[in-house]
């Protein structure tokens, strides 16, 4: 069964021992971001901030803070987690619409809506405000209709407007464009915090048609239905179990400056005029916790949320057309796509190569593929690095490919401020052993992985 809602998944990270609550006074501006960060880097546990400085609520934080938490969520092993994650996707569940709803039991509007009793938080000194990093967008196909979720960032302005950016080629962005052309003048969208984890991944998963309603592949994922409920004042279903549901109108007649903002890639992206949000609501639980997440410079909390979902759903479409690949890991160091390392068993002379190319034609941009036997662990650096060291005639299975659609935040594209325009050159490497021909044999102890050593058990 899968976790109903927030509160389910930090009473079993509780059980777990890996959870923690801050009594003492700590501020959204900066220190927040100081205790994430250093939490993160040591592994540590999900934070409650009890006490946050002129906040009306408390913040969660390290929901999805290392991988061990993510296999939680799913309730999977290291072994299992991208066939139950390619399970799900390929068994989507529909989702149920309620009447009454837990995210509903407070509702704010009109002049009751402050933002700023929100423990909205600002990382950096180099941010250019308080951000939004942990809410679900959910909009709509202004002409289909069909749903989507995802990770947008949110920043900010006054009491109840944000400034937001979403990249042109996700669905947000999409639908944004395609209401404008329609000639629309705002488009209806939520911000939901605080959910089961699972539909925090979902946000992420790749490959996926824009014609798929993401509630369904939630349901998949978590193994039953999502319940929804209708928003108060806008035509959209949201997760009935949230901790908070901010109700909004993206107006595309003004604009404000939005950012800068430390990104998934490790570095700022520069502020830009774009089109701000108005606040129509908000509706929280009774006793509600504000979730947020660090992001940055590798890794983050936010690296660890896109890893799991980007390889199982890259894996599930390269399989398709590469039945033998095994295993792929797309490192959070490359910001979970600009490093991708497959193990595969080529059927024929040059399939490495093949696989390689269709890497790079996929929508994860990487500017890094690097294909292995499955005798190499691809989550492993030093086998990697091994294989690359010994295994690979420069001159023969190195590929260059230039002038590649690239990822959009990489400092080092090509292609000015247009998202859309961003080039890169892309590295493929075949680590893979030369086929058909002998090769040295690899010089291991066989069976020490079975050997029983208790003295050496602790």
């Amino acid at each position: 069964m899968a976790y109903k809602d927030l509160r389910e998944f930090l009473a079993a990270c509780k059980e777990a021992g890996d959870l923690i609550e801050v009594n003492r006074p700590i501020s959204t501006d900066l220190e927040i971001g100081k205790a994430l960060k250093k939490s993160y880097v040591e592994n540590g546990p999900v934070i409650i901030f009890n006490n946050l400085i002129d906040k009306s609520f408390p913040a969660v934080g390290g929901v999805f803070g290392n991988r061990a938490k993510a296999l939680r969520a799913f309730k999977a092993t290291n072994d299992d987690v991208h066939e139950k994650f390619i399970q799900g996707l390929n068994n989507p569940i529909d989702p149920i619409i309620v009447e009454n709803a837990p995210c509903q039991e407070c509702v704010l509007t009109g002049d009751d809506i402050d933002l700023f009793r929100l423990p909205i938080p600002r990382f950096s000194p180099r941010d250019g405000g308080a951000y939004v990093t942990a809410g679900i967008t959910v909009s709509k196909d202004p002409e289909s209709g069909v749903p989507d979720i995802g990770h947008y960032r949110y920043q900010l302005h006054d009491k109840n407007t944000f400034g937001y950016f979403a990249q042109p080629f996700h669905r947000f962005g999409k639908n944004c464009i395609k209401a404008k052309a329609l000639g629309m003048k705002k488009l209806e969208a939520a911000i939901v915090i605080g959910t089961d984890p699972v539909l925090g991944y979902t946000c992420q998963i790749k490959q996926v048609a824009d014609d798929v309603n993401d509630w369904t592949l939630a349901g998949g994922l978590r193994g039953e239905a999502v319940e929804l409920v209708k928003c108060k004042t806008i035509d959209l279903e949201v997760p009935a179990y949230a901790e908070f549901i901010i109700e909004i109108e993206v107006d595309f007649t003004q604009t404000r400056p939005e950012g800068p903002l430390g990104e998934y890639t490790g570095y700022m992206t520069p502020a830009s005029d774009k089109n701000i949000a108005h606040v129509k609501a908000i509706t929280h639980r009774q006793d509600p916790l504000f979730q947020v997440l660090l992001t940055g410079k590798p890794i983050t909390e936010n690296h660890i949320l896109k890893n799991i979902p980007f390889e199982a759903s890259f894996l599930n479409a390269m399989k398709k057309e590469f039945p033998t690949i095994s295993a792929v890991s797309i490192r959070p160091s490359g910001g979970v796509q600009l490093y991708v390392v497959i193990a595969m068993k080529p059927r024929y002379a040059g399939e490495a190569r093949h696989a390689i190319l269709a890497a790079i034609s996929s929508n994860v941009r990487p500017k890094w593929v690097i294909v292995v036997d499955p005798d190499i662990n691809v989550y492993d650096a030093a086998e990697v690095e091994w294989a690359m060291s010994y295994r690979v005639v420069p001159g023969r299975d190195i590929v260059i490919v230039k002038d590649v659609p690239s990822a959009p935040l990489d400092p080092s594209s090509r292609g000015g401020e247009d998202l859309q325009a961003k080039l890169n050159d892309v590295i493929g490497i075949d680590a893979t052993l030369p086929f058909g021909e002998k090769f040295a044999e690899v010089a291991d102890v066989p069976g020490w992985k079975e050997y029983d050593f208790p003295e050496l058990k602790r």
